[in-house]
């Protein structure tokens, strides 16, 4: 049999055997169940003694465990052999005393072969609940945990193994593993974290299947109550990997629901917590058992907590008063038995004995007569025998249930009866305030929670972003409080370039919203509907066109609801069912993603939306004409598409723009604005000469203005003021978009045409391209020459407005009102989009009004029209760079949003060159508004993607910010410098930076100055090559070493070089360290030795150069070594070069501002 088996393991790399080897591998199992059924019989006749000998044991386990070395014994193939070998050892532990033999033998194998743990775990599960050998765990746990952190610390140890045959073994035996888990829980002190993590698992099994539920006595909770206390401790382990699996242990009890109900909070604090852990892995476990928890959880999750604060008081409130009230309740004397018999007890002796002592002498004679006869004793021993059991009666404090049950209901036990009741009702009502607290505290955590996950959406690892998204659906299937702003959140990632995270955000919304469940389809098509019209409310125009993505690809899935949602969808949106307003629109603009609208519908359309009652709902009109203009995003090749002048949908949109205006008051002005903008974008989208059609519209519209000067108001000047600009600003896009493409078109198929005719004629020049440029050239000049003298020459109506727009910009305090000038001022910055000259002259006044206005809309909406006018004229606006930046500092937190928008577009497209303005914006870290913080990181995020950009403004940025005139405190210097040093990860920028800062030291005029230069070295990833820079730039600092602000952030680097240096880095650090401490307690002059002198005259001086010049000082030394420089550094330098003039169209790539660039919130 020995034979075999090693022929069986040699038999794998030799490509053939013999015969017998070939029949091997059937008949090894029929092998090893004879050996099995020979084994169980009583053999032991064989031997001379009886005994069977040592050596056949041996040859027989020796045969077993050479099987087990095979690779591939743990294969799904070789579960048959695998299934004997275990039986066959059952048997020779059971009754061969092989006990000690196997447990020795597992442990040595499993520190060798490490594929073995899943099937020693098997092997001593059956061994110890088949066989009955349970001793065998015993001996198997107590040999590894014997094992010391040291022996588990070398290499080859099988550490993994034995955490791997632990975590296994947990999950088929664990009741089991019990007695013997005090042994396995010294190694949870122990260095490797992978025992932690096995003992973790070992606890986490025996809570899960053994130590849970309502039936366990005393020592059970408390045992369980240990373990969990064990696991609560290990969610701070040292190590990642150890948090992690101890949070999916969690997971696990949580689904199991073997968590008591007292650690809920607390264990859900700690996951919250570890949401911030520098490890994926332990964010996205902690996520997972954030999601348990709102799946599994025993509290009402559709509550906030703000809805359970209002009840917890009242009840809280109606608790106080109960307790108050018993509190005031005298309590009722109860006189004891006892007491009662104590107080009549010596009056009662003094009746008695006057009643039996004798009084005379008569009686005396008397009574010694009688004592003489038996009739009379028997008498006195009944006297005296009443007179016990009396006492005994008085002495007793209870009546005796015989006596008590023929006694009436006295009031004492009235009051008693009450007062268990009350008692009663007090305890019901501390319950129910105490699980109004735990659902607070619940709902707080899990508001808590959703806006820290909401966070990760757009993070840069694809598993914590999946996981996020996983979670924001999951809550959003409970219903839990302000789920549905996760949902809207993660909206956007539908334009992810991840393809997983696109499709896993698909996905997401097919299963919360295009799964409907319902009894029929049309109940399903009204779910649908109602769950996509929900999400769109209030929703803004970016969440609206990221959800039209989902919704195009619902109606091209070829799903059966389609023609019935479309039903739906058309029925509310034309009123034949019932509906609100919010969302009649909501239909309104899901028929227009759908793309259901066809121009067969546009009657329909007009009639319901854009007829008489317009005026009712100009923000149904609004989206009405948004869907109609779905039409014309979706064109195929070849000649536009154009109504005609007369058609009725202009004539509907004309009149609704002319007459609203006078119709409403100043509430009804926003919705006018934004119905009339997005209608003269559709005039220029479908009419056939829009320009004369906006033409006209402007001319009623003044005229009906001039009708009725005596009573015009600011707001219909506003109004007309807004239509101009509005035209102003879709004429240029209509030049550059629809004209500038037509021409093109015609172009192209006269030079089909004339490539027929004359095939051969001109072949040079079109095959270099000449014809094609030359001609584009022409189309280019042609527009840019209409925008320059056509648009506003005084034969146009446009150029009419421009002085009254002017006029109404440069008088503010004339013309205060606040629509009126934010109108205004909008339309000016629209007229400026229409050439260059007009820009020129009016830039100082529009600057003039972002500086000066008190409005914050207007200088909101300055910034946004200042931003595009830098991608159109960049020439014109490059010298205004600083004025922009101004706005930083704004002191209207929407001012400061808008103007970091508008700036990271700007410089993240290279509109605007990245200079040390950006100070401003590193400010912003700090800002107290959050989503202004989160703005200004993802600023620095994408420009840490460009080469070397923020390694080349640090240094600027750190001398606009230590500035003693901005007064910035250290802390929230450190703050912003801590975040700009973590995109500094390149070894040749840190020793670059080293020597730059300190420079900086000899040109720092304060205290504060040396500070924050040495606290930004501190902040620096500091390695050899950079320890070496600092200590030949010891002359920049050392006279400053005196100060605590300087000493202790440069000892700090000394104290994170050592971590893990090697000695000779460490004696370098070291020396280094002694150097700066002798310098900060004895002073500079008292430590610097003649020695010293002489060393530091050997070594290199380092030059000082301005303050604006960064570029690496030359050494003083004749063989000089090549000065590192960066390509990005050169082209710091050059900034003297000529700009370009750039002409882009409106909607070019480079427009940093969406379709409603213009509509800001007033």
């Amino acid at each position: 049999l020995h034979y075999c088996c090693v022929c069986h393991l040699q038999g794998g790399k030799k490509g053939k055997a013999g015969e017998g080897l070939l029949q091997w591998d059937s008949e090894r199992e029929s092998v090893l169940q004879a050996l099995v059924q020979l084994l169980q019989l009583d053999i032991r006749s064989l031997w001379s003694l009886s005994l069977v000998e040592e050596e056949f044991v041996s040859c027989v386990t020796c045969c077993c465990y050479k099987l087990l070395e095979n690779p591939t014994i743990s294969h799904v193939k070789s579960k048959p052999t695998r299934d004997g070998i275990i039986h066959l050892l059952g048997v020779l532990i059971k009754k061969y005393n092989h006990l000690l033999g196997a447990s020795v033998k597992v442990i040595q194998l499993l520190q060798h072969f490490e594929q073995l743990s899943s099937v020693f775990a098997q092997a001593v599960s059956v061994w110890s609940t088949e066989y009955g050998v349970r001793a065998i765990i015993g001996e198997v746990i107590r040999e590894i945990g014997q094992k010391s952190s040291e022996e588990l610390a070398r290499e080859g140890s099988g550490v993994k193994s034995f955490a791997s045959f632990l975590s296994e073994l947990s999950g088929l035996v664990p009741e089991l593993m019990i007695p013997n888990i005090s042994v396995l829980i010294t190694h949870l002190e122990g260095e490797s974290h992978n025992m932690r993590v096995a003992v973790c698992e070992v606890l986490g099994e025996i809570l899960v299947r053994v130590l849970c539920g309502d039936g366990l006595d005393e020592s059970g909770k408390a045992d369980r109550d240990r373990f969990f206390d064990t696991l609560q401790e290990h969610l701070h382990d040292t190590h990642s990997h150890v948090r992690a699996r101890v949070l999916q242990v969690y997971t696990r009890i949580v689904n199991s629901k073997a968590l008591p109900l007292c650690r809920y909070s607390e264990v859900m604090e700690l996951a919250v917590g570890r949401l911030m852990d520098k490890s994926v892995n332990v964010v996205k476990s902690a996520i997972q058992l954030l999601a348990a928890f709102i799946a599994h959880n025993p509290y009402s999750c559709k509550l906030s907590s703000a809805d359970l604060k209002k009840p917890l008081e009242k009840e809280t409130a109606k608790l106080k008063m109960m307790k108050e009230r018993q509190e005031g309740e005298k309590p009722v004397a109860v006189i004891k038995a006892s007491e009662l018999w104590a107080a009549m007890e010596p009056e009662l002796l003094v009746t008695v004995r006057a009643e039996l002592e004798p009084t005379s002498e008569t009686e005396k004679q008397q009574q010694e007569g009688v004592e003489t006869g038996m009739v009379e004793e028997k008498e006195a021993e009944d006297d005296r025998a009443t007179a016990v059991q009396i006492a005994q009666l008085l002495r007793s404090d209870e009546d005796t249930p015989e006596l008590s049950q023929n006694l009436p209901p006295t009031p004492q036990k009235e009051k008693e009866a009450e007062k268990e009741g009350e008692d009663s009702e007090l305890k019901k009502q501390e319950m129910l305030v105490q699980y109004l607290r735990d659902t607070e505290t619940f709902a707080l955590l899990v508001e808590r929670a959703i806006s820290i996950i909401n966070t990760m959406l757009y993070l840069k690892t694809t598993s914590v972003v999946l996981e996020a998204v996983q979670f924001c659906v999951t809550v959003c299937e409970f219903s839990v409080a302000d789920s549905l702003s996760g949902v809207r959140k993660m909206l956007p990632l539908v334009w992810s370039a991840d393809a997983a995270i696109k499709d896993a955000v698909v996905q997401a919304y097919r299963r919360l919203y295009l799964n409907p469940q319902g009894d029929t389809t049309r109940v399903k098509a009204q779910t649908l509907v109602d769950s996509l019209s929900e999400l769109m409310v209030d929703a803004s125009l970016g969440t609206i066109q990221c959800l039209e993505e989902i919704v195009q690809e619902f109606f091209g899935s070829g799903s059966t609801l389609q023609s019935t949602v479309v039903q739906v969808l058309w029925e509310r949106f034309t009123g034949k069912r019932e509906t609100s307003g919010l969302y009649r629109r909501a239909a309104v603009l899901l028929l227009g993603m759908a793309r259901e609208v066809v121009l067969s519908n546009l009657d329909t359309l007009c009639s319901v939306a854009l007829g008489e009652k317009v005026t009712e709902d100009f923000l149904l009109a609004r989206d009405t004409v948004i869907t109609i203009c779905s039409i014309t995003d979706h064109q195929s090749k070849g000649a536009p598409f154009r109504l005609p002048q007369d058609h009725q949908l202009f004539t509907c949109l004309t009149q609704a723009i002319a007459d609203g205006k006078y119709r409403h008051g100043l509430s009804f002005y926003p919705h006018w604005q934004s119905f009339m903008e997005q209608a003269v974008r559709l005039l220029y989208f479908l009419a056939e000469s829009p320009d004369q059609l906006c033409s006209r519209l402007l001319q009623r519209s003044a005229r009906l203005l001039s009708d009725q000067i005596a009573e015009v108001n600011c707001v219909c000047l506003a109004q007309l003021l807004a239509l101009c600009g509005c035209v102003a600003f879709w004429q240029v896009s209509h030049l550059e978009r629809s004209v500038s493409t037509e021409l093109r078109r015609r172009r192209g198929e006269k030079e089909e045409r004339e490539e027929k005719e004359k095939a051969n004629e001109s072949a040079v020049e079109e095959e270099l391209g000449l014809i094609g440029a030359s001609a584009e050239d022409t189309e280019a000049e042609l527009i840019r020459k209409i925008c320059e003298t056509e648009l506003l020459a005084e034969e146009n109506l446009l150029s009419a407005f421009l002085p009254l727009l002017v006029k109404v910009c440069s008088s503010p305090g004339r013309y205060s009102h606040p629509q009126l000038t934010t109108a205004a001022c909008l339309a000016l910055s629209q007229y400026m989009m229409i050439s260059p000259s007009v820009c020129e002259d009016h830039i100082r006044l529009l600057f003039t009004v972002l500086e000066r206005s008190t409005l914050p809309v207007v200088r909101a909406n300055a910034i946004i029209a200042l931003g595009d006018l830098t991608v159109r004229f960049p020439n014109i606006l490059e010298p205004w760079t600083q004025n922009l930046y101004a706005r930083l500092s704004d002191e209207v937190p929407s001012v400061r949003q808008t103007a970091v928008t508008v700036l990271t577009q700007l410089v993240l497209k290279d509109v605007l060159k990245v200079k040390g303005q950006v100070s401003e914006v590193a400010v912003l870290l700090i800002d107290p508004q959050p989503h202004i913080t989160s703005l200004a990181l993802n600023f620095f995020n994408e420009l840490a993607t460009k080469d070397n950009a923020i390694y080349n403004l640090l240094p600027d940025i750190i001398s606009r910010l230590s500035d003693p005139d901005r007064g910035m405190s250290a802390e929230d210097f450190n703050t912003i410098m801590k975040q700009l040093f973590s995109y500094i990860t390149k070894e040749r920028q840190t020793e670059s930076l080293v020597e730059k800062l300190c420079q900086r030291f000899r040109t720092a005029k304060t205290e504060r100055q040396w500070c924050d230069l040495a606290v930004s070295l501190s902040l620096l990833s500091m390695c050899e090559r950079g320890l070496k820079r600092l200590q030949e730039c010891w002359e920049c600092y050392s006279d400053k070493l005196t100060e605590p602000g300087v000493y202790q952030p440069l000892l700090s680097i000394t104290a994170k070089l050592r971590r893990g240096a090697k000695p000779q880095l460490k004696a370098q650090v070291d020396e280094f360290e002694k150097r700066l401490t002798a310098v900060h307690t004895r002073g500079l002059e008292n430590v610097e030795s003649p020695e010293m002198e002489e060393e530091s005259q050997a070594k290199p001086s380092v030059s000082s150069h301005g303050d604006d010049n960064f570029a690496t000082p030359q050494k003083s030394r004749k063989s000089k070594k090549p000065v590192i420089t960066f390509s990005s550094d050169e082209e710091e330098d050059e900034e003297g070069g000529c700009s370009r003039l750039i002409h882009s169209p409106l909607y070019s790539q480079h427009n940093l501002l969406s379709k409603e660039i213009y509509v800001f919130c007033l």
